[in-house]
């Protein structure tokens, strides 16, 4: 039970929810850019949320199936195919023995997640399945997919009548509140950081006023922005302190950083905000080249919207029961 790698993709490496607990050993959290996409696709094929999937970036790999299996794909739109056949994204599909899954051109967003029911088998790191690629190591040999790899399925679906199971998939009604969609906002939620008083006012209003483009520089460590350099009111240097992800650091040039999924586990430049966990997804999903705002909210604000994420994602869930009992 396996797949075959016939195109790898710009870059494509299985990530979880993260590798949490050993930040204080120099140990990133890493996992998935965009973890509402993640958690989504592993739903939809009755997995735990934090089973991992593959994430793509930009342009997609090309799997030759050996065998069958049901996958879902969420996140970006990278018109994905299954033997030249147009796949939907937000569904749980069948594929059978000799399909090929491939990726066409980009219609929205940059990174897209593809989950497999019961998993791919992959070596549990410090209690994570991520692929940390600049320490290599979990996921697939610590590296992203290369062409001639071969993933192993867990989960076996060759005794299944898959043209019953598919029917009985196809006829779920799957209905996903707004909070859990690809949808765009004019600006990226963030809340002032503790450290804001060390920037001028006039820098605080700059950065939830002015516009931002995501630099070619960026990538799952961190977003590089530029805009209108922020100032701080003096040159003082600050210790290091533990990071988290959507921390908008800014360094001496004044153009702000955000840290992203693989972000180091400390690091000494002030902090202006921090993006709304509930934005995080919308942010990864962003463009080189594209241009971003921000826009100020409460903590309160900020914990609100994760709740309602939290019962979005609880609520989904309960609503899958019947897709889940399909493969008991």
């Amino acid at each position: 039970m396996s797949i075959r790698v016939i195109k790898p993709g710009m870059l494509s490496s299985f990530q979880d929810l993260g590798r949490t607990g050993h930040q204080h050993l120099g140990v990133p959290v890493g996992g998935a850019m965009d973890s509402r996409a993640h958690r989504l696709a592993n739903l939809l094929v009755g997995n735990d949320e934090n089973e991992a999937t593959l994430e793509i970036t930009l342009t997609g790999p090309t799997l030759q199936f050996d065998a069958p299996a049901c996958i879902a794909i969420c996140g970006a739109q990278l018109n994905p195919t299954l033997n030249d056949e147009p796949l939907p994204n937000n569904r749980p599909i069948i594929v059978r023995s000799g399909d090929v899954l491939a990726f066409g051109a980009r219609a929205s967003g940059l990174r897209a997640y593809i989950a497999w029911h019961g998993g791919i088998d992959l070596p549990v790191v410090m209690s994570s399945r991520s692929t940390y690629l600049p320490g290599s190591f979990g996921g697939y040999h610590g590296r992203a997919l290369r062409k001639g790899d071969t993933l192993a399925l867990t989960a076996d679906l060759s005794g299944t009548d898959l043209d019953a199971l598919a029917h009985e998939l196809w006829q779920l009604k799957i209905y996903l509140p707004a909070i859990l969609g690809l949808n765009n906002r004019s600006a990226i939620r963030a809340v002032l950081s503790a450290e804001a008083s060390l920037f001028k006012p006039e820098s605080i209003q700059a950065f939830f006023a002015g516009d931002y483009q995501i630099s070619p520089q960026s990538q799952r460590m961190g977003y590089r922005l530029s805009g209108q350099p922020l100032q701080q009111h003096s040159d003082q240097q600050l210790l290091s302190a533990a990071t988290s992800f959507g921390s908008v650091q800014v360094p001496p040039d004044g153009n702000p950083i955000v840290l992203m999924a693989d972000r180091q586990t400390t690091g000494g430049y002030a902090k202006i905000a921090h993006v709304a966990t509930v934005d995080l997804p919308l942010l990864a999903q962003g463009m080189p080249g594209e241009t971003l705002r921000f826009m100020e909210i409460e903590l309160d604000q900020a914990r609100e919207l994760d709740g309602r994420l939290e019962q979005a994602f609880a609520g989904l869930k309960l609503s899958l029961a019947p897709l889940r009992q399909l493969f008991d």
